[in-house]
């Protein structure tokens, strides 16, 4: 098992939360971490997007199913902003084929402050230089 963290962007997030296709093989990630991270900005868009089905979810709910998910928030910091801003600058929507959007681009300054692989659904990811945690070797 490696000691290395695991990012983990809100469309992976949403994913579980909606038992998508690829539910099983997130959570197996996620289960086999050591140490599961999201970005404080993650945290708000995948809260936003799972209340427009439970418009009367409370934040206390989506913070417990981060934590029964093994997912931690982490602290958001000027080295993370400035790789969001760049991340903006080099794939964002309306600037590249991977259309990051702000919290794609959160996500990806987290996983590349901490040199860490990212967790998430989907293709836009795979257009940047972001490592995947799904791809093989990143976790077992």
């Amino acid at each position: 098992m490696t000691t290395m963290p695991v990012v983990v962007d809100s469309s992976a997030i949403i994913a579980i939360i909606r038992g998508e296709p690829e539910r099983d093989r997130l959570l197996a990630v996620l289960d086999a971490g050591v140490s599961n991270l999201c970005s404080m900005a993650t945290f708000v868009e995948s809260f936003m997007v799972s209340t427009n089905r439970n418009a009367d979810a409370p934040v206390a709910l989506h913070l417990r199913l981060l934590d029964d998910l093994g997912i931690e928030t982490a602290p958001l910091d000027q080295k993370q902003a400035v790789l969001a801003a760049q991340a903006f600058l080099r794939f964002g929507k309306g600037r590249h084929p991977a259309k990051l959007n702000l919290g794609d681009c959160f996500s990806y300054a987290l996983a590349k402050s901490l040199d860490a692989p990212l967790l998430y659904k989907g293709e836009d990811f795979s257009r940047t230089d972001i490592v995947s945690a799904l791809a093989a070797g990143a976790r077992p």
